[in-house]
């Protein structure tokens, strides 16, 4: 392990280039979802929120895997171990192939009987969520695929990677924007397309990053050993709090098509990305913070690892704190300056989403640890077994029980 400072000067670093992504990030997403909103109208968007959300909702399997693999890539690398970390890589792309293929047979079967039974969707839009759906379920898959380089790069601390790479992503969301207001095809329909086409193309330019970068990333084969079972093992207890995530995330999402409507789905859609844009902020911070966690753990250096809990968790929530006062006090005023049109319901959505992000920030950190020493199983099941809760709560309160009355 390096020294401290060299270590506190990467964070410093790699916070600073993970900051400048973000606000490149801030300023696309507040223009881009501003023309994006008023060109595909209220209903559309809210239809792209809630259709893209039944594929989501299968994602959870593959988080859970992404978690094992930023967790074994970064410990082997904190050892200092090169033939462990090689058969991490290699087991990680092996295990991954195989996430997209299940969830590409779920997606296709029960994803798409929920679709047609279950959602409210205008008849003259159905044909419009078909195609967005299947454009969604692609995206899942190479989102899926792709989880072995992005860990890789966050392991190795690599985070100017991600800035170069997120300068190209805004610049292609920017034509997109444009294109969708030229084209002449069904527009939901070409903006889910184009979406799509930029992802892959991050894809393929991480890959291209990985193999010239990092040894470990060429000549990726898959040997069989113990870190299979170890890994899945990993990920079947980090797969409660994804799945806790997923339920108050998307499940909430659907609970609200069910009973509102897509107009409901717009206002929360448009919450949530406020809610990304924030959290962003202190999610950079975490990020650079948390392969430091990992690889002191694996060094066994527990003073630092202590150090940096602190550190992380103070700096995190204060950070939030000061974004978001003058967000959740001045919420009206903002959407009326950012969006042409903005939903009913939008600001009571993102005073919550607040208050959810502020108890979060602090979770983060103590998540981090908990993960780093492998010991994950009993906090995985209280905290995702009380979220869990959220989704039954809710459908009673929105089914108007008396118990709420």
């Amino acid at each position: 392990m390096p020294d401290n400072s060299s270590s506190n000067k990467r964070i410093a670093k790699n916070t600073l280039l993970l900051y400048a992504r973000m606000l490149l990030l801030l300023a696309v997403s507040l223009y881009t979802s501003r023309i994006v909103l008023a060109t595909l109208g209220i209903e559309d968007y809210g239809l792209y929120n809630v259709v893209g959300g039944i594929v989501v909702m299968f994602t959870f399997i593959s988080k859970a895997m992404g978690n094992s693999t930023s967790r074994y890539i970064t410990f082997a690398l904190g050892k200092g171990d090169k033939a462990e970390l090689k058969n991490v890589v290699g087991v990680s792309f092996f295990i991954h192939w195989i996430l997209a293929g299940v969830i590409l047979v779920l997606a296709e079967t029960v994803g798409l009987w929920f679709l047609y039974n279950k959602m409210v969707i205008p008849e003259a839009r159905m044909t419009a969520a078909f195609w967005v759906y299947q454009f969604s379920v692609v995206s899942c898959m190479v989102s899926i695929i792709s989880v072995p380089f992005n860990s890789m790069i966050i392991a190795h601390e690599k985070m100017g990677a991600f800035a170069f790479i997120s300068i190209l992503d805004a610049v292609l969301k920017l034509l997109i924007v444009y294109l969708i207001q030229i084209s002449s095809f069904d527009k939901l329909i070409f903006y889910a397309a184009l979406l799509l086409g930029v992802m892959i193309l991050d894809r393929l330019i991480y890959q291209v990053y990985c193999h010239r970068h990092f040894e470990e990333a060429r000549n990726i084969k898959y040997q069989k050993s113990g870190l299979v079972k170890q890994m899945t093992s990993f990920a079947v207890w980090s797969l409660v709090g994804n799945l806790s995530y997923v339920c108050y995330t998307q499940g909430l999402n659907i609970l609200l098509n069910m009973f509102f409507g897509p107009a409901v789905n717009a206002a929360r859609g448009v919450a949530v990305q406020v809610e990304s844009v924030i959290n962003g902020f202190v999610t950079n911070f975490q990020t650079a913070v948390n392969p430091q966690i990992t690889k002191s753990y694996a060094a066994d250096e527990k003073g630092r690892v202590r150090d940096l809990l602190f550190l992380s968790s103070k700096f995190s929530f204060y950070l939030l704190l000061i974004l978001c006062l003058p967000v959740f006090l001045e919420a009206p005023a903002i959407l009326g300056l950012w969006l042409v049109e903005v939903p009913d319901h939008t600001v009571n959505f993102i005073r919550l989403l607040i208050l959810i992000m502020m108890a979060q920030s602090l979770h983060n950190p103590v998540s981090m640890i908990k993960s780093a020493t492998g010991q994950i199983k009993a906090y995985q099941l209280i905290i995702g077994g009380i979220l869990l809760l959220i989704i039954p709560i809710s459908y009673v309160a929105l089914n108007g029980s008396t118990i709420w009355k």
